[in-house]
């Protein structure tokens, strides 16, 4: 599948570990912005469940700037990759969106979301939502790149 999936400054091994999985499962390629908060070296990889990423595309990035430098050279002759992110306080529901090939999904840190400057850099309008019960704080980070990345998937036919 030609989507993206990028998270900013993850850091619980586990959440990414699923991240890391579901990506393996859907064709998804993964992108990890630095600093994590946590190791990828082999022993800590099968230690905390990260060791599935010998079966998904995992790209590692200094920074979110450079992470859609990367994005735009690798595809869409050089233009700007296609981007969403996902907040709390999105403008329009994920399910809203028209997803196509080369589109990147955008998720932030578990504990205090995408920071304001990525979400700064972000159109109102590609802000997106997963609607929850009212005062609810959050999804758990990977169950909320699952619910987006296979509604993504169920609209390009599951290619």
């Amino acid at each position: 599948m030609p989507l993206h999936v990028v998270l900013v400054e993850p850091e619980i091994p586990p959440n990414t570990g699923n991240v890391i999985r579901l990506c393996a499962n859907t064709g998804a390629t993964l992108h990890l912005v630095q600093p994590l908060g946590f190791r990828l070296d082999a022993r800590s990889v099968q230690r905390s469940g990260l060791d599935y990423h010998e079966l998904a595309e995992v790209r590692v990035h200094a920074d979110f700037r450079s992470c859609l430098t990367s994005l735009a050279a690798a595809g869409n002759n050089g233009d700007p990759a296609r981007w969403y992110a996902l907040t709390t306080q999105g403008q329009a529901d994920y399910d809203t969106v028209s997803y196509a090939a080369g589109d990147v999904v955008v998720f932030g840190p578990e504990t205090r979301g995408l920071p304001e400057a990525v979400l700064g850099d972000c159109p109102p309008g590609r802000r997106l939502r997963i609607p929850m019960r009212p005062g609810a704080r959050s999804l758990n980070l990977s169950n909320a790149v699952a619910v987006v990345v296979y509604e993504a998937w169920r609209q390009l036919a599951w290619r």
